[in-house]
């Protein structure tokens, strides 16, 4: 079987913070809404299953809704189970995605002790950040963020920062950039936004557009070029490097196929996508077939396969290789009619006619070892299984 990550969603869509952006704001009532657990018997079940495959790298992705309103006791019960279930010899990786809102020294402790990497959300500066990153009263998050983000490097946790591109930062991409790097981050993600409205189905306000997203590819690989390739990663450029050093995307965005992941729900249901939990795209429950069984079904290969459905144009383009359709959660609809093409599109080539050449030739520095790339080493991030691997 081929090797996937485990997207693990303990809480469910439950949050502590009220993002207008949200993409949980319209979940069907029926994967649930409001206090949402995961029980231990879907937690051991889950790990059990999991680790049972012998995957050399076992990866675990906990996220949202917020993770950290589990509490660091089920983590600590995790992390136990991981250690006594998994393979001699193999290396588990655990990553987290949070608000930070909850972050103290004993989170700090428990992360940094046990290895998890954590993206911590963060939209910029607090005039960006605290226009749609609100609590329940609809007061501002980002004094808080940023009390995680000093506790994660007063307590030596591995962060990296997401930031959601909407229509109030997109066109800051130096500010941004300068404020990223100032907080400390040497590791970047920035998410485009595009959501429809539900009942319109027009194109929300606070989307970009596609030549937003453009403007900003561009000028963050120029910045980042410029601050120097060995000092910083940025997701989105690291995986145009990628390609051209080993062939190879690093996220799935540019995959060919969609099947990197398993998502497991709170109650323990699975589907192939976070972004496509519907129950057209449900694989079954943890509780009644074993993963292998489900990571296995028909229906994940077909959605995998799901994202060759391409249009014309994205076939003939020269940038095929590259972008692959980008993600299917982009190809929206907004004249009735089921899209083959990325939001992005124009986006995309915008940035690779800006950015291929010199990636080129910083892929050719790499592989003949003239510049080394900043990355983190296996065991900064995993947890290393004592014993020979079997």
């Amino acid at each position: 079987m081929q090797a996937f990550t485990l997207l693990i969603k303990p809480s469910g869509s439950d949050c502590n913070i009220n993002c207008e952006y949200c993409f949980y704001k319209d979940r069907p009532h029926r994967f649930g809404h409001g206090r949402q657990r995961m029980s231990e018997k879907v937690l051991e079940k889950l790990v059990e299953d999991y680790l049972g495959l012998g995957f050399p790298v076992a990866g675990f992705a906990w996220q949202g809704g917020e993770p950290t309103l589990m509490g660091v006791e089920f983590f600590q019960r995790a992390v136990r189970l991981q250690k006594k279930l998994a393979l001699p010899g193999s290396q588990i990786s655990n990553t987290m995605q949070t608000n930070g809102l909850l972050i103290d020294e004993k989170w700090c402790r428990f992360l940094r002790d046990n290895k998890f990497l954590i993206g911590i959300s963060i939209d910029g500066p607090a005039e960006f950040h605290d226009h749609y990153r609100v609590d329940n009263s609809g007061g501002g998050t980002f004094d808080k963020v940023m009390r995680a983000v000093e506790q994660f490097k007063q307590y030596d946790v591995q962060f990296n920062t997401l930031t959601l591109l909407n229509n109030r930062n997109v066109d800051k991409a130096d500010e941004l950039f300068d404020f990223l790097v100032g907080a400390g981050a040497g590791y970047m993600q920035f998410i485009p936004c595009v959501e429809t409205e539900p009942l319109t189905g027009e194109i929300s306000d606070f989307s970009i557009t596609p030549r937003q997203y453009g403007d900003f590819l561009c000028r963050i690989f120029d910045r980042w070029y410029d601050y120097g390739p060995d000092k910083l990663n940025i997701r989105e450029i690291d995986s145009l490097v990628s390609y051209f050093v080993l062939g190879k995307h690093t996220i799935c965005t540019y995959s060919k196929q969609c099947a990197g992941f398993v998502v497991v729900e709170h109650g323990g249901d699975c589907f192939c996508c976070e972004f496509f939990v519907k129950p057209e795209w449900r694989l079954g429950s943890i509780l009644e077939a074993p993963l292998e069984k489900l990571a296995s079904f028909a229906l994940k290969r077909s959605f995998a396969r799901k994202k060759q459905n391409l249009s014309d144009s994205c076939l003939l383009c020269r940038y095929l290789d590259l972008c692959r359709g980008g993600c299917m959660k982009d190809r929206v609809s907004t004249g009735g009619r089921p899209a083959r093409r990325s939001y992005f599109c124009e986006s995309y080539r915008q940035f690779f006619d800006h950015a291929v050449g010199r990636a080129k030739r910083l892929a050719a520095h790499i592989t003949e070892g003239s510049v080394a790339r900043k990355s983190r080493s296996p065991q900064d991030v995993r947890l290393q299984i004592p014993g020979k691997a079997q």
